[in-house]
């Protein structure tokens, strides 16, 4: 070991309580002091010597040895020489005892050194130029004594600033020293001295409060820009996806203005899968209308942003200190009190700005969104090639009952009452008269164990329901069909002519579907990642029908493999209520066919007929629909599903379609061979 640097880091404070620990830039200052250190090529060892269990593990933290700090030299009146001599003995005294040539006191009341600074000031005394190298800013202040008199200069003669021959002020930031000198003399200047020259930026040495707050302020703009290493990211939305700006046209209509790049930004984001949620305090369908278009959850109308973020990491999973929480006014402090990573817009308030860790380079609705995604994408994995699609064999229609579902088939529609019927029997038999009528093949309802399915957080609250107030749990019991009407509802689906099955949340709900024979189970877009209710699922031998909202191939993958492909029907789905239109994706379809090599239908979410009929020109071959007897219904599914007249439409065009899509071989029909005999001209 040849060079040592020595960050003396007491506990106690006069000016800032635990001042070391206090974060710039969302950093500790100990552990700032430690990272420019490490990062100077000519530091071999880094030693923190601290008398506080906290600021030792910052030090470690951050790459630093710790030496323990007895209490006679950690009070204030103890020099940080002091400190460097008895980490020099307590080394020596160690394992690995080696006398370093050069000792480097690095003070953590600087926030900013660069550690091509250290390494300088290394090189000049390892080569002889200097004892000791200390840095300095150069200054052509004047100086003076309470009493009036000037120190460094007569104040008779005031000599030009180009005349004058510079001074250096003691940054306090680092001093370079021949280890044997500092032995001899006890002090950090002896032998012959130099001074090196530290940018104005980096000579701020945090004493009082004041000092605190201005390092703060700066560290964004001093700061090299580094890989943002998060695991999710949280924005605000006006001035961040925005400029903060709106205009209303005559009518009273809200728009906003935004980058197009921030969509890539966010769509590489997610990929990575990074986790992303935007936050508003303002309830405006403009915000729901952006986050939709770019594929992102919004919580609006908050009150206190704070406790809902806290409460979304908690659900989440998530680190707090892996957040990342972008904001631009003084209501998004207290979010970004609770993260890693706060971050700010370049026009923040004042308080904002201090507050960050980062400091984005462009403002909100200009590519701030887009920068900070460039950024936390920099600091993630590279991603590894995409696997070739495994070849998986082609099976035919799977039976479901008698009917057979697949290609070349009549497409299979299900008419899905899910949690339609209210708990009410009567209702249920009203909606499998409007599917029977239709011409669907099936009806479809959900089948859960409240008690199992309903999350403990949520049992307790309070539900307004047709039925009065009630907890959740009441309500979700309340509405829940038990044996008797499933009974009743399995007898009229046969008087009917119409098959019927559930999509069960639970394996008690298994058990009790098989109960009922039904001819087939539904695997909801919820469960797709259930491993345990898929294994159950997989062990009845029945004919499955996998939906997949909300699930990446990955997933997806992953559920194939418990199900297994035999008698499989996947079904491309969107869980979004109710669907727009850019959000389809329809062209998945074909590409779910052609990755596992089983029947593709399509369960839809949408408003309207259109989408669910390109969904059968596109080679679907069974199509779900909620169904209702009205849209404005009490209900949570009740206004993206179809009323009775749409249900009729949908199987009519369907048909239709089926009819008109033909074999693919290219033929003169029959009602061709008139005109064709009329029209026809053939020249040679």
């Amino acid at each position: 070991m040849r060079v040592l640097a020595v960050v003396p880091a007491r506990g106690g404070s006069a000016g800032i309580p635990l001042k070391n620990l206090a974060p710039v830039g969302g950093v500790p200052l100990v552990a700032r002091a430690v990272r420019a250190a490490v990062r100077a090529e000519l530091i071999d060892r880094v030693v923190v010597s601290t008398d506080h269990g906290e600021i030792a593990a910052a030090a470690a933290e951050a790459g630093a040895s710790v030496v323990t700090r007895p209490a006679e030299l950690s009070g204030a009146s103890a020099s940080s020489e002091s400190a460097v001599l008895h980490a020099l003995a307590t080394l020596a005294a160690g394992p690995d005892a080696a006398e370093p040539e050069a000792v480097v006191l690095v003070q953590c009341t600087s926030a900013f050194i660069d550690p091509a600074d250290l390494d300088a000031a290394v090189t000049r005394v390892l080569d002889g130029e200097a004892d000791v190298v200390f840095s300095g800013i150069e200054t052509h202040e004047f100086l003076w004594t309470p009493a009036g008199v000037g120190v460094n200069h007569d104040r008779e003669v005031r000599l030009p600033r180009q005349e004058r021959d510079a001074q250096f002020r003691e940054t306090g930031a680092f001093y370079v020293m021949r280890t044997a000198g500092l032995r001899e003399h006890g002090h950090r200047f002896f032998g012959e001295v130099a001074v090196h020259p530290v940018p104005a930026r980096h000579a701020v040495e945090v004493d009082a409060p004041e000092d605190l707050e201005i390092v703060r302020a700066l560290a964004p703009f001093v700061d090299a820009p580094e890989p943002i290493d998060v695991d999710a990211v949280i924005t605000d939305f006006d001035g961040v996806h925005t400029d903060d700006r709106a205009y209303v046209d005559s009518e009273g209509r809200e728009m906003v203005l935004v980058s197009r790049s921030d969509g890539m930004g966010i769509a590489l984001l997610r990929q990575s899968g990074v986790k992303l949620l935007v936050m508003s305090t303002e309830h405006n369908p403009v915000v729901a209308a952006r986050a939709r278009k770019l594929g992102v959850p919004v919580l609006q109308g908050l009150a206190e942003k704070r406790t809902v973020l806290r409460d979304w990491l908690s659900i989440e999973g998530l680190d707090p200190a892996r957040v990342a929480y972008v904001g631009n006014d003084v209501n998004d402090l207290g979010p970004m009190s609770l993260v890693g990573w706060p971050v700010a817009v370049p026009d923040a308030h004042p308080k904002v700005r201090a507050a960050a860790r980062v400091v984005l380079t462009r403002a909100g609705g200009a590519g701030a969104v887009r920068e900070l995604c460039d950024r936390v994408t920099a600091a993630r994995p590279e991603p590894a090639p995409a696997p070739e699609p495994r070849a998986r064999p082609r099976f035919g229609p799977v039976a479901v009952g008698d009917v057979l579902v697949g290609d070349g088939e009549p497409v299979y529609v299900i008419g899905e009452i899910g949690i339609n019927h209210n708990g009410d029997l009567d209702l249920a038999r009203r909606l499998i008269d409007v599917a029977a009528e239709a011409g669907c093949q099936a009806v479809k309802f959900q089948k859960r164990t409240p008690s199992i399915c309903v999350p403990v957080e949520q049992r307790g609250q309070i539900r307004q329901t047709p039925w009065g107030e009630m907890t959740y749990l009441e309500y979700k019991e309340r509405t829940e069909f038990g044996r008797d009407e499933y009974t009743q509802i399995a007898k009229y689906c046969d008087e009917r002519g119409i098959q019927w099955f559930a999509s069960p949340w639970d394996a008690p709900s298994v058990d009790f579907l098989e109960e009922m024979d039904v001819p087939v189970h539904k695997v909801a877009s919820a469960s797709v990642a259930d491993h345990e209710l898929l294994r159950v699922l997989a062990a009845t031998g029945k004919p499955l029908i996998l939906s997949t909202g909300m699930s990446t191939l990955t997933e997806i993958d992953r559920a194939v493999e418990i199900l297994g492909t035999e008698r499989l029907i996947i079904m491309h789905a969107t869980s979004t209520y109710p669907l727009p239109p850019e959000e389809a994706n329809l062209r998945t379809i074909t590409t779910l066919k052609e990755r596992y090599g089983v029947p593709v239908g399509y369960s839809g979410h949408e408003r309207g007929l259109q989408i669910s009929l390109a969904a059968v020109t596109l080679g679907a071959v069974c199509v779900e629909r909620h169904i209702t007897l009205d849209r404005t219904m009490w209900g949570s599914d009740h206004a993206a599903s179809l009323e009775p007249a749409g249900l009729e439409h949908l199987v009519r065009d369907i048909r239709v379609i089926e009819q008109a899509l033909g074999d693919g071989v290219k033929r003169v029909f029959p009602g061709e061979e008139a005109p064709k005999a009329r029209l026809r001209r053939v020249t040679v």
